[in-house]
C-alpha cells in the first residue's frame, strides 16, 4: 500500500478551525454528513460512520449468509414446559 500525503490549509470556522477534504477523497472513503475522528498517539484518523441498515437491507444481508438455522426452533422452545396452559395467565 502506498501512503499518499497532501498538504491542506486550516480554515477558520467560527471559533474553530477545519479542513476541506477533496471530493475524490470524500467519494473514495464514503464520507457524507458526518465522520468519526479517532485520536491516536501519532495523529488523528478519520473514519466514516457506519450506516445503519434498513430492515430491507438487513433482511437481504442475512439472506445472503449461508447459516444453518435448523436448530433454532429447538433452542427457542428450550425451557418451556409441554404442559404450559396460556389460559392460566
Amino acid at each position: 500500500m502506498t501512503v499518499k500525503t497532501k498538504n491542506v490549509k486550516l480554515i477558520q470556522i467560527g471559533n474553530s478551525k477545519g479542513i476541506r477534504l477533496p471530493k475524490p477523497l470524500l467519494k473514495k472513503y464514503g464520507f457524507s454528513e458526518s465522520i468519526i475522528i479517532e485520536e491516536l498517539e501519532n495523529g488523528i484518523l478519520l473514519k466514516r460512520t457506519d450506516k445503519k441498515l434498513s430492515w430491507e437491507d438487513t433482511y437481504k444481508a442475512i439472506a445472503m449468509e449461508n447459516e444453518d438455522w435448523s436448530d433454532f426452533d429447538v433452542a427457542l422452545m428450550e425451557g418451556i414446559d409441554d404442559d404450559f396452559d396460556s389460559e392460566k395467565i
